[in-house]
């Protein structure tokens, strides 16, 4: 498997840090409103790349995060009358079903911030003794001056960010890039600490739950929106240098942002669009066909020609997979032990292997379509080579997250394939399409 490290930016090989198995952190979204379609592609992503790792006998921990603690959970608790806790446990549970809805897996471990305070304030702590944070009244800054790495991962000299950097109204920092680690509040949800009543910042949250989840300073693949790398991501690396010498992960991993006819999804503009609509109007399986369509750390733009397009695809692909097991199950009366047909399997998974190319990879699945589809024609109909393409199909869409039905005919069933199928080559078109419409009513055809 090869990966773009945007911490590098270059495609390197995944080489684990322990062999057979990986590490995995993807950063999860702020739990105070429902899943819109832009959370919904780093969930696609991601998924895809662990089922594809998972796929060639990797072990995979896999962990994301909910961020319970935040300004928009406050705000919105308080607009509704209720406690935090009643927000953030709404809508997690909306994320965990928008995943199961996807064909997505549950992540192994997902921490939550309110769950890991203790450990953050002894992560905060260790910093200011070594120097790299500071306090100021009851707040706690990273001091961005202590560590002269800032900016590896979003390529950016201190120097230039200075220029570009808003007047900061805050006196209190020493260094306008410097960062919240602790703020101290009386609004809202708030924690005891040496340094005061308050909640953690957002960069150091992250950090602490990495190293709280896979018990070690440096993971294999950390995460996550383009949107994150700056400068939620460097802020990550800037305290983990600081403390651990290490920058987190040995590959950064950043899927493209989302476009609506071409303009950036934005609440201000009203083009929202979210989730559970989006799955309750075309399904699971066309959600994730649009998603993989483009490669992940491309822009990727949506509309409704985009959705109508998957459908009429997947269409196709569920066809020739139904009817393909119809054939089988006709000409076998018992099972069959089925095998990955290699010629069509390969292409496939190193298009996923190089740098999870999705695009390709879809093309690869077409051709094992094709495949079945010139089988079915065939007069002497190749049972085995059949049926180990059909196999090698459900293994593709498996990786995918695409769940196709499957077919199990009983023995009625088959007679009634039978007798449509005599009644076609006797010409006999009034039981044909007699025959024809009960085989549809059932799903056979």
């Amino acid at each position: 498997m090869k990966l773009y490290n945007s911490y590098t930016q270059t495609i390197e090989e995944l080489k684990p840090i322990e062999e057979g198995k990986v590490s995995m952190y993807v950063c999860g979204p702020t739990v105070y409103n429902y899943p819109h379609i832009g959370n919904v592609r780093p969930i696609i992503v991601f998924d895809t790349l662990k089922k594809t790792l998972e796929a060639q006998g990797m072990d995979v921990l896999y962990a994301s995060n909910y961020t319970d603690v935040d300004d928009k959970i406050i705000n919105t608790a308080i607009e509704k009358g209720v406690s935090e806790q009643e927000i953030t446990t709404q809508f997690i549970e909306a994320y965990d079903q928008t995943r199961a809805d996807l064909n997505a897996d549950q992540p192994d471990v997902a921490p939550k911030v309110t769950e890991t305070m203790d450990a953050i304030i002894r992560f905060i702590d260790q910093l200011i003794q070594k120097g790299a944070a500071y306090q100021v009244d009851g707040d706690v800054y990273y001091r961005v001056d202590s560590n002269s790495l800032y900016g590896e991962l979003s390529h950016q000299k201190v120097e230039d960010l200075m220029v570009g950097a808003r007047i900061d109204e805050n006196t209190k920092k020493e260094n306008p890039l410097d960062f919240t680690l602790w703020k101290e509040t009386d609004r809202g949800i708030q924690w005891d600490s040496p340094w005061s009543k308050g909640r953690p910042g957002w960069h150091t949250e992250c950090v602490v739950m990495i190293n709280d989840v896979f018990q070690k300073p440096l993971i294999d693949i950390h995460g996550g929106g383009l949107d994150l790398k700056f400068p939620h991501h460097e802020n990550e690396i800037a305290q983990c240098e600081s403390l651990h010498h290490t920058h987190l992960a040995n590959i950064w991993v950043h899927n493209g942002m989302i476009n609506i006819d071409g303009i950036k999804m934005s609440k201000s503009l009203g083009n929202v669009w979210w989730a559970k609509d989006l799955i309750a109007m075309y399904g699971e399986n066309v959600i994730r066909w649009v998603m993989i369509s483009a490669h992940y750390r491309a822009p990727l733009n949506l509309n409704e020609k985009a959705f109508e397009s998957a459908q009429k695809e997947l269409a196709k692909i569920e066809n020739a997979y139904r009817q393909g097991q119809v054939k089988v199950q006709i000409a076998n009366e018992e099972e069959e032990p089925k095998e990955l047909d290699q010629t069509l399997w390969n292409p496939f998974i190193e298009a996923l292997n190089d740098d999870l190319n999705t695009p390709n990879a879809i093309t690869a699945l077409l051709e094992c379509v094709k495949k079945i589809n010139q089988l079915q024609r065939q007069k002497e109909i190749d049972v085995k080579a059949l049926n180990d393409a059909l196999f090698t199909l459900e293994k593709m869409l498996t990786v995918l997250g695409i769940k196709l039905p499957t077919i199990h005919l009983s023995q009625e069933d088959k007679e009634l394939y039978r007798s449509w199928r005599n009644a076609v080559q006797e010409k006999d078109f009034e039981h044909a399409d007699l025959y024809r419409a009960r085989l549809q009513e059932q799903g056979i055809l």
